[in-house]
């Protein structure tokens, strides 16, 4: 995907890069950046797909064609021809993932061929954006996973201290506060994971599925936004269990620190996560697809056994949460027609609080399997865990969503004459 310019990162609107008819193809002339993998030879051929204006093309986004731009031009038999007039001018050095190298990209009169419609080039780029944003929250589970899993090792290897029940000097993950860390990092990657797979699943239904689209582009935000936020969080924390040695090369965990950094930039930054839901997603229907998100949980949670001891307070926190998400949405909808920096100022909140809701309820369902099958001889330590975990979650991170709620009723307008 070429999209970025020096000049157009989020706002594509100001691109330069043009596009002009030459028979039955165009010459493509501009210069692009942040292409990951632009130049390489691990394949016969590289095909370029570069966002251009048109000489007559309207300004703003609504002037944007996609050209399909190959790095050989193809033969007709299919065979590869000579190379196109494009290439890589330089590297960009960045602060993490140094094994996914990003290039400028410069093409002169380089042929291209028009993809869709003419002035329709974005939201033919957006069936391959939606895609990698899902693709940018699975990257962040997996980069949490790998932080998580060598801070356990680290925890069960390094010796430091003595515990409160214990004489002699003991591993660190010995320690409460050790353990608060890795159960926090753990309890927060298992409800990443999962809904980045019901997003997914969502992707799949909607082919067929109004409803299923609907509700694929209502999670989309928070899946990337909201698992590329607490990827950061996880792999600091990774670095914390370390100590003094996760701050230095040698044990690798500041590699994770660095490469998680990029997940809330690209593919649309956070606060673009952000305001696409309050926005698009929520103010543009008046809530419509979302209040059917909350009352199907709330329907959920309700139906819940109460009399199983381990579910009756996950029951009720939450339902607590599902009021305090009413609230905040109601209070959305409500203020945002006479506060026109309402949307902006409360987006990031929001995602955030409906990220931390939406992973209590899938820690919520964790927790209802887990009980059903714990008696499972061969799977017992595994449904423990899970119990774990996921009760960890409601108790210790689902409280964030009234913190996320008081700070985006809160506001911003108020400060913007002070920065």
């Amino acid at each position: 995907m070429n999209l970025t310019e020096p000049q157009a990162g989020s706002d594509l609107s100001v691109l330069n890069t043009s596009a002009t008819q030459s028979g039955d193809h165009y010459k493509i002339t501009g210069q692009k950046i942040f292409i990951t993998w632009g130049e390489h030879e691990l394949t016969e051929n590289i095909i370029h797909l570069v966002l251009a204006r048109l000489p007559d093309a309207p300004e703003g986004v609504k002037g944007i064609s996609l050209f399909l731009v190959p790095k050989y031009l193809v033969n007709d038999d299919g065979s590869l021809g000579e190379r196109n007039n494009l290439e890589a001018v330089s590297i960009e050095h960045k602060l993490g993932i140094h094994g996914c190298a990003t290039c400028v990209m410069s093409f002169e009169d380089a042929t291209g061929y028009l993809v869709g419609e003419v002035n329709q080039g974005l939201s033919c780029m957006f069936t391959m954006m939606n895609d990698a944003r899902i693709g940018v929250a699975c990257e962040s589970v997996a980069i949490a996973e790998r932080a998580y899993q060598q801070a356990l090792s680290y925890a069960k290897e390094r010796v430091q201290g003595r515990s409160n029940d214990q004489s002699e000097r003991v591993t660190i993950i010995h320690h409460p506060d050790v353990r608060r860390m890795l159960l926090k990092m753990r309890s927060q990657i298992e409800v990443m994971r999962i809904l980045v797979y019901l997003n997914t699943l969502e992707l799949d239904l909607a082919a067929n599925n109004q409803q299923h689209s609907l509700r694929a582009d209502l999670l989309t935000p928070i899946t990337k936004g909201w698992c590329s936020e607490l990827c950061q969080e996880i792999t600091s924390i990774g670095l914390q269990i370390h100590g003094g040695m996760g701050y230095v090369e040698e044990t690798g965990a500041a590699q994770h620190f660095r490469d998680s950094r990029i997940t809330t930039i690209y593919e649309g930054t956070t606060g673009i996560q952000a305001n696409d839901l309050i926005g698009r997603k929520v103010i543009k229907d008046n809530g419509s697809e979302l209040n059917r998100f909350i009352s199907e949980i709330s329907s959920e949670i309700d139906a819940m056994d109460s009399v199983e001891e381990n579910l009756s307070g996950i029951k009720k926190r939450m339902q607590e949460a599902i009021d305090v998400v009413k609230n905040s949405v109601n209070y959305i909808l409500d203020s945002q027609k006479s506060d026109p920096f309402l949307a902006g100022s409360a987006s990031y909140n929001f995602l955030m609080l409906m990220g931390t809701f939406t992973g209590g309820w899938i820690a919520c369902r964790s927790a209802i399997l887990a009980i059903k099958h714990i008696d499972n001889e061969n799977d017992r330590e595994f449904y423990e865990a899970k119990l774990v975990s996921s009760n960890f979650f409601i108790e210790q991170c689902l409280p964030m969503i009234h913190f996320y709620s008081q700070a985006l009723m809160t506001g911003f307008k108020k400060y913007n004459g002070s920065i």
